[in-house]
């Protein structure tokens, strides 16, 4: 009927996956990555949620999750709709902003940063970190990747290219 979810079971949840990634400050390659990354993330049938806003690596991932068909989800700075991107199917409008980082961490079962590491991401790989959530870093700044590695230990892991990323997702998504 309508209302049955195709081979679902009921106590059975989505993986989520959150990436996490600069906005107006991401570079061509973030992007490219992070489109990438979306389309991966719904051809394995994980939701994917973002910060949800129509600029930079959210708005990529979140296109390229759409362009596979994937459920996106969007946790928002404000209450500002205008910045919704239209690849959201799912906005959570907090008012919260920064404070919001808190929550895509929780909700997510793997954290990817994606991207240059700007202080928004920093602060969410950080919780991450602290909430014991694996967290998956691709980019390529050698001193970030040190750093992030020396403070999160086993729960950072390096990923050299969206592939890469996905295959080290699979690896951390307990089997179910």
């Amino acid at each position: 009927t309508l209302f049955e979810l195709k081979d679902a079971h009921p106590a059975m949840r989505r993986i989520i996956i959150g990436v996490m990634g600069p906005g107006s400050s991401a570079t061509d390659e973030d992007k490219r990555n992070a489109l990438e990354l979306g389309k991966l993330i719904a051809q394995n049938q994980w939701g994917l949620l973002s910060g949800g806003r129509n600029t930079g690596v959210m708005e990529a991932v979140s296109k390229g999750a759409k362009s596979a068909d994937g459920l996106t989800m969007g946790i928002m700075f404000d209450l500002n709709e205008s910045k919704i991107s239209k690849y959201v199917d799912i906005s959570i409008m907090t008012d919260m902003g920064s404070a919001r980082n808190n929550i895509n961490v929780l909700t997510s079962d793997v954290v990817i940063a994606c991207g240059s590491v700007a202080p928004g991401t920093l602060s969410e790989i950080a919780l991450a970190i602290k909430a014991g959530k694996n967290v998956v870093i691709l980019n390529n700044d050698v001193d970030s990747r040190n750093f992030l590695k020396k403070i999160g230990k086993d729960s950072v892991h390096i990923a050299k290219s969206p592939e890469d990323t996905i295959k080290i997702v699979s690896s951390l998504i307990p089997s179910r």
